[in-house]
């Protein structure tokens, strides 16, 4: 089994699931490759990883691999995404983070979740991204043109609001007056979108939510389309620019710049344990049911 094993910092919230995992992995004889730079990163700092300096390294990966661990929160599983892309590698994640709706395995029930893995205990989670592409040609988003929770267009340097022109398969939808408008899928719409007042969407429904950002127009909401449909944007304001996001990831687009945005056509596989589910971690995360009057 070939395992690749990513994340962006190692320090102490870090360093005991490192060694736990590598320690587990190295005891199974599990061929584990770490990412260059975290490999870096823990080279510097003192840790008691048997055979460290036996560890490959990659800077990219092929379909060879059996699946990922990623060692941070959710942001660091986003960004191993980028590494992932479409070879249908399967992504769990060690949640050394905060909230953690994508990063489930905790710090104390490592050893246990990696025997489960090894030993078939699990289900694959297929997640929807949102694909993009502007008008004109933009070589950053060209670089990095999906998402797997939202993709993002806001203002830029001025407190002042912008307009975002919206259509929707070529319909005319609306022009949000706002800080911005994110378009998420059901794995976003509980992170962002969330905080912005969307709505929860159960990680296999086939749509996608627009969330404005502070409307001044009071009567928007967020609205729920299918996952079918082509969404176009456009930016005015009185800058001459805005910032488009596709995840953790920021470009900066001249206002007027026409961007597409659909479904990928191709998807982010993510490891579910079977002692885990969507249900399970919405309560665990949003404290649903903790309210001391029930």
């Amino acid at each position: 089994m070939k395992v690749a094993i990513f994340g962006r910092y190692y320090n102490d919230t870090t360093s005991a699931s490192v060694e736990t995992l590598f320690n587990y992995l190295n005891k199974k004889g599990i061929d584990a490759f770490i990412e260059t730079h975290f490999h870096e990163l823990i080279g510097i700092e003192d840790h008691g990883i048997q055979n460290f300096n036996t560890y490959n390294t990659f800077k990219e990966l092929d379909k060879s691999f059996d699946f990922l661990v990623s060692i941070g929160g959710d942001g660091t599983i986003l960004r191993s995404t980028m590494f992932v892309k479409d070879l249908g590698i399967p992504i769990i994640g060690i949640n050394t983070g905060r909230l953690g709706f994508l990063a489930t395995i905790q710090v104390d029930a490592i050893e246990q979740a990696i025997q489960n893995i090894l030993d078939g205990h699990y289900k694959i989670s297929e997640r929807s991204l949102l694909s993009v592409e502007t008008s004109p040609e933009n070589e950053d988003i060209k670089a990095m043109s999906f998402a797997l929770n939202e993709i993002t267009v806001s203002r830029k340097n001025s407190t002042a609001m912008i307009t975002v022109d919206t259509y929707l398969d070529d319909e005319f939808l609306n022009s949000y007056w706002s800080d911005g408008l994110i378009v998420s899928t059901p794995t976003g719409s509980t992170g962002y979108s969330l905080s912005c007042g969307g709505p929860v969407i159960t990680p296999g429904a086939n749509n996608f939510v627009l969330t404005p950002i502070a409307p001044h127009n009071l009567s928007a909401r967020p609205l729920i389309i299918p996952d079918s449909t082509e969404i176009q944007l456009k930016v005015n304001g009185r800058e001459e620019s805005h910032l488009i996001s596709l995840d953790s990831r920021i470009a900066t687009l001249e206002n007027g710049t026409l961007i597409k945005i659909k479904k990928a056509n191709f998807t982010i596989k993510m490891i579910d344990l079977l002692d885990e589910s969507f249900f399970s971690t919405l309560r665990k995360k949003l404290l649903w049911g903790e309210d001391k009057r029930n």
